[in-house]
């Protein structure tokens, strides 16, 4: 009995032993993971930088006395669109507001259409969520309106010089303006040439 137990223990030991130099030997496999790979191909003369495909614009506290009567405005906040690789190619877009075609020999040219729900008491400005009696201008690097859902002004885009900037600012519409938190979100597309 104590041979038996003695041939038992020494089996043991030696498979144990084995599978621990079999062990050091082997990969663990423990776990398991995922790779979420996503990209974009594209033909265009110029890249958006992810960056700015998808941005926060804080406007902050906005002063009931800077919106007093429809048409008054807050301070302007700035947001811009970068562009990488430009390559200097020629390009050419018509303007959709004088019909005219916008060309150049060197330079890509990008008209930007921005996409949101307008304001009912004046469309010319985008609707927020969360009060009344404002609206959200926005406007370009000029001081020009923004006209939802269209094409805007063809901008050149200089080799060195890629980032286009626009502006967005709280406006006051007739209706009596509420306090409280605001939102809104504003698509925008592309057209390059």
């Amino acid at each position: 009995m104590f041979l038996a137990r003695g041939v038992v223990l020494t089996s043991l030991i030696l498979a144990l032993s084995a599978n621990l130099c079999r062990a050091e030997d082997e990969p663990i496999m423990d776990g398991e993971g995922l790779l979420d790979i996503s990209g974009s191909l594209n033909h265009a003369p110029c890249l958006l930088e992810m960056p700015s495909a998808y941005q926060t614009v804080e406007l902050n506290n906005v002063s009931r006395a800077d919106l007093s009567k429809p048409g008054d405005m807050s301070h302007p906040v700035a947001f811009q669109l970068r562009f990488l690789d430009c390559r200097r190619i020629a390009g050419g877009l018509p303007n959709e507001r004088t019909g005219r075609l916008v060309w150049s020999p060197y330079e890509p040219i990008v008209s930007v259409a921005f996409l949101a729900p307008a304001d009912s008491d004046d469309p010319r400005l985008v609707k927020v969520q969360g009060v009344t009696g404002m609206g959200l201008r926005l406007s370009d690097a000029l001081g020009r309106d923004v006209r939802l859902g269209t094409w805007g002004q063809p901008l050149f885009l200089v080799h060195g010089r890629d980032t286009v900037t626009w502006y967005v600012q709280a406006t006051r519409t007739p209706v009596p303006l509420t306090n409280g938190a605001f939102r809104a979100v504003v698509d925008f597309r592309l057209n390059y040439d």
